[in-house]
């Protein structure tokens, strides 16, 4: 059986679900040249390296029950994908969290992500705060 390229939603798809078994390396491989990651707080970050260091000291550890993706174009012709759903996981004191509403977008340049712009109601439930680095 032959594939062809994922399609924009399917690539987000495995991008989150790569980042969420942290396998990087592979994640990594979905990104364009230039990646811009940007979080709540106006953290911004150009690698998932420095994503990861970054996000340190936010929670024990996050998933995402993704909902649905919804496709467009940007004005400039590039694709873009909206993945909507919910974080689960655990706080800095052990405490679970789950159903905090999330919204990633992100915009794909010739089939790799190009951006990333994450949207999330975390610091809304005091489950983590921004950390500058």
């Amino acid at each position: 059986m032959t594939t062809g390229p994922l399609t924009p939603a399917a690539t987000v798809d495995r991008y989150l679900q790569l980042c969420e078994d942290r396998d990087l390396d592979e994640a990594g491989k979905l990104l364009a040249p230039g990646i811009r990651i940007v979080f709540p707080g106006d953290l911004s970050y150009h690698s998932l390296p420095e994503m990861t260091a970054g996000q340190r000291g936010r929670y024990r550890w996050v998933r995402k029950h993704r909902d649905r993706y919804i496709e467009g174009r940007t004005p400039d012709g590039l694709v873009s994908v909206t993945s909507l759903g919910t974080l689960y996981g655990e706080d800095l004191a052990g405490h679970p969290f789950e159903a905090v509403r999330y919204a990633d977008v992100f915009v794909l340049r010739d089939g790799l992500i190009a951006e990333q712009h994450v949207y999330n109601d975390l610091s809304d439930t005091g489950t983590s705060s921004p950390v500058r680095g």
